[in-house]
């Protein structure tokens, strides 16, 4: 705040240019115009620093922006002033009007071609254009909070973990306060360490001035059996006034046609979670050395069947099958295998009628694995079905994220069959992008139609498009909104979750859809979140029974007495997923 002026970064202005960020500063309604995050007031009240992309388009990259800092007067009278202070630099911080903390990431060069980046807090002095290193090389320090001209507040993380087994103490991220008047070799001033030193913690403000150190905290360590945990559904704002929002804790929500039934997995991807007229429960346990995804309503409600893939991951390499969990909703639930071979199958959707299902696979795709989508004749059967299974699409590439609209017309599918043919292989070190939301006849698969696109020249992901129950709009999670934060200041995730990406709607005309030239550049933006929001799902009617319901006693307390929830954060298979609407469902973290 200054005076009664608040100066904060929004991303509600909207922007129809694909992958260009949405963040600007403002004061009260004062825009600076250009893509600003982390803005920051000098003590005098009279500057406020940020870090810009000052009017570039976001390439992709999720961890290091690589942002400028620049400096520009609040009040405006005379002009913003806005100028450069610091290349490569973010998340400023003022010591005083002539003193800037702020982080920096940095590549280096590890055995076999890796790279990695190390971060550090520095101190830039505006008077005289000088830059010093404030925290040692041998650790990563970020999202610095001064407390004076010398001394500022960091997070650290002493030793860097791959997540792929149990964190020691160092490896955790922790509040530390550092001093430039320290004489060499003197030790930093420890906070949390020595409250909670298993647990991370993130982004130190300094209040009372440097009287008070403040800190968010990932509280997963503390949560025992039975613990209070945040309520598990709830309505949220939603931007546009003909689409209800819910979020709910959990992956991958799925209604079932009639909107009488939630399913969704947990955290862990272990077991499979039903909210009906009977309560919230597990009705499906996976013990074994695998996972559980995608869990999916067949769209007929009387079949009262659920479709899981259970396997290692969606890696093309790696096996993935489609199971049917029969009686899914009843007193004795049966799981039934239905596809076979050692392939990569998964997001099965059924047709209307309940009685076949598109999904995608790596059957057919060759040595590079490339997966493409097919249709199970017979859904109650599988593969033991004869004549079990018929082709849809065929190319290399990758067609994913089917579903079969509500009127059994199209199947809209995610593909990057329009990635240029010179593109990299890996974009930002991640899977390909150029993916683009297409429409494919089940009765003619030779009409395939571009309903959206990430633009040929960026490698932008639109993924996980699902049809409204009328059939006429399509939600998407995709990245054209770039990123709303500086993503090393929240909390990491080793599973699928990206700093980046939200909830899109695009309406179609069904009645003209052969005749769309291209694709439809309109869209309408759902959601605004600093992570990823991961697979929608959309139904007309909220089971009052899932509003009514007093889940959150069911939801704490799980069967085995030795559960400790997870917290989704820095957890190599932690997630969310969120629900649109008639009403829309999304992924809600709990920690």
């Amino acid at each position: 705040m200054v005076g009664h002026s608040l100066i904060y970064t929004s991303t509600k202005e909207p922007v129809q240019q694909c992958r260009s960020p949405w963040t600007v500063v403002y004061k009260t309604n004062l825009s600076t115009g250009v893509f600003d995050l982390s803005p920051a007031v000098s003590p005098s009240g009279k500057m406020v620093a940020v870090a810009s992309f000052q009017s570039k388009s976001w390439n992709g990259e999720i961890e290091n922006l690589k942002t400028d800092i620049y400096v520009m007067n609040v009040d405006g009278e005379d002009g913003l002033g806005r100028k450069l202070l610091i290349k490569n630099g973010g998340w400023p911080s003022w010591g005083s009007d002539n003193i800037i903390f702020f982080h920096r990431g940095t590549e280096k060069t590890l055995p076999f071609n890796m790279v990695e980046t190390a971060w550090g807090v520095f101190r830039y002095k505006i008077s005289t254009e000088e830059t010093m290193e404030v925290t040692p090389k041998e650790l990563d320090a970020v999202t610095p909070a001064a407390i004076s001209e010398t001394k500022v507040a960091v997070a650290t993380i002493r030793q860097k973990s791959r997540f792929d087994n149990v964190r020691v103490e160092v490896q955790y991220r922790h509040i530390e306060i550092f001093d430039t008047n320290n004489a060499p070799g003197m030790q930093p001033v420890q906070i949390t360490q020595k409250t909670r030193p298993k647990t991370d913690h993130y982004n130190p403000f300094v209040r009372d001035n440097g009287g008070r150190i403040g800190y968010h905290r990932c509280r997963s360590d503390l949560l025992q059996h039975g613990d209070h945990i945040p309520s598990n559904l709830h309505k949220i704002v939603s931007p546009v006034k003909d689409v209800g929002l819910y979020r709910v804790s959990g992956l991958s929500p799925t209604i079932s046609k009639d909107g009488s039934k939630l399913a969704f997995v947990d955290g862990e991807f272990k077991a499979v979670w039903v909210a009906d007229h009977r309560g919230l429960r597990i009705v499906y346990d996976y013990r074994g050395p695998h996972r559980v995804f995608s869990p999916v309503w067949n769209q007929n409600p009387d079949k009262d069947i659920l479709y899981v893939c259970i396997g290692t991951s969606f890696n093309a390499d790696k096996t993935l099958e489609i199971y049917a969990i029969n009686n899914a909703s009843g007193d004795v639930v049966q799981r039934q295998r239905l596809t076979y071979g050692g392939y990569n199958n998964a997001f099965p959707s059924s047709s209307p009628d309940g009685s076949k299902f598109v999904f995608r696979s790596t059957r057919d795709g060759g040595v590079k694995k490339y997966k493409n989508l097919h249709i199970m004749l017979e859904a109650e059967n599988g593969q033991s079905g004869i004549g079990w299974e018929t082709r849809l699409t065929k190319g290399p590439w990758t067609d994913t994220h089917c579903q079969w609209s509500p009127t059994g017309d199209w199947i809209v599918f995610s593909s990057t069959r329009g990635k240029p043919r010179d593109a990299d292989e890996l974009d930002n070190g991640l899977d390909p992008g150029y993916f683009s939301v297409y429409l494919v006849k089940p009765s003619d698969p030779m009409v395939v139609i571009r309903v959206m696109d990430s633009m040929g020249d960026l490698g932008g992901h639109i993924n996980h498009p699902v049809f409204s129950p009328d059939g006429r709009s399509i939600a998407v999670t995709a990245d054209l909104a770039a990123v709303s934060v500086d993503p090393i200041s929240l909390p990491m995730f080793m599973h699928a979750v990206r700093p980046y990406g939200d909830i899109f709607m695009i309406d179609l005309d069904t009645d003209n859809l052969k005749n769309i030239n291209n694709f439809i550049k309109g869209f309408r933006r759902i959601t605004h979140s600093r992570y990823e929001c991961g697979t929608p799902a959309w139904t007309t009617t909220l089971m009052a029974t899932a509003t009514d319901l007093d889940a959150q006693a069911q939801w704490n307390m799980l069967p085995n007495t030795t559960y400790t929830p997870a917290c989704p954060y820095v957890h190599l298979y932690g997630g969310e997923s969120w629900h649109m609407t008639g009403h829309l469902f999304i992924p809600k973290r709990s920690c």
